[in-house]
Formats: structure tokens, C-alpha cells, sequence
């Protein structure tokens, strides 16, 4: 798996770590005379500025995407299952479970954001299919209503 899938702050985990191991030996190598707390303002600084360099999130209008509607979902499913079950067919950019405002509990359907080509791939594969015991129901998601166009309506 690609490290670009993983959210922004594990990647910069990742890179600081390379980063101070190889910039202990660089450093270490090239000035033994400098003390600890030196190195380590350095390796700071440094970070600082080269990490935010790698770990840039893809631009979401440089990937055409397209947000599915997945109906029937079991009640004890979470965003971590919901994302496992579609990464199988491409990159997930997002996945909402929708929640009752009361209660707080699942509603039984949710969101998932992907490349447009993985999304098609999920949605033929997926829609009527099991999961958790549960035939989903997978269709690409329509277009949500702007609070603009509701109070047009209604007026």
C-alpha cells in the first residue's frame, strides 16, 4: 500500500523518523563536535521545513471523484470496515456514516468518496452483494441540495 493513502499526520510521522535517523548519521558524521541539543534544534528546523514539502494531500479537483450511496449497511458497521470493503477496488477518499441527530446511532447508510474509475469498479462489484450479513445497496449518490434551493422551494 502507498504511503499517499495514508492520512497527513502519518505520513509526516514516517518522514520525521526517516529523516532523524539520516540526519544523525549525516550529521553525526560530518560534525562530531557538535553537542546533542544542537543536533536535535537542527533536526527541528529542518523538519520543519522539509516534511510540510512531502507530505502535501492530493488536490481533490486533480482527481475526478465520485461519491457513492451505500444503503443497507449493518448497524455495528464502522468507517474502518466500510473503507477496508471499498479500498479493495481503488484509493477511498472519505467515508461518512450517516448517525441519527437524537441518538447518536447509525442509520444504516453512508458515503463513500473514490476515483471515479475505482468507483465504478466498487459500485458493479458491491451493489447486492453481503456484507456482515447485509445485502448492500450501492448506487453513485445524488447531488445534495443547497439550503438555497430548499428555501426557494418552499417559498
Amino acid at each position: 500500500m502507498k504511503l499517499s493513502h495514508y492520512p497527513v499526520y502519518i505520513q509526516s510521522a514516517f518522514y520525521a523518523v526517516v529523516l532523524a535517523v539520516l540526519g544523525y548519521f549525516v550529521v553525526s558524521w560530518a560534525a562530531p563536535a557538535l553537542s546533542t541539543a544542537s543536533l536535535f534544534a537542527i533536526g527541528l528546523l529542518l523538519g520543519g521545513f522539509l516534511i510540510p514539502l512531502f507530505t502535501r494531500p492530493p488536490v481533490p479537483a486533480a482527481i475526478p471523484t465520485t461519491t457513492l450511496y451505500v444503503g443497507n449497511l449493518p448497524y455495528r458497521a464502522n468507517e474502518a470496515s466500510v473503507r477496508a470493503l471499498f479500498e479493495e477496488f481503488g484509493q477511498v477518499l472519505s467515508v461518512r456514516l450517516m448517525k441519527d441527530k437524537h441518538t447518536g446511532k447509525r442509520r444504516g447508510f453512508g458515503f463513500v468518496e473514490m476515483p471515479s474509475d475505482a468507483a465504478l469498479a466498487a459500485q458493479q462489484a458491491l451493489n447486492d452483494s453481503e456484507f456482515q450479513q447485509r445485502t448492500l445497496k450501492v448506487r453513485e449518490a445524488n447531488e445534495r441540495k443547497d439550503e438555497e434551493d430548499e428555501t426557494e422551494q418552499s417559498a
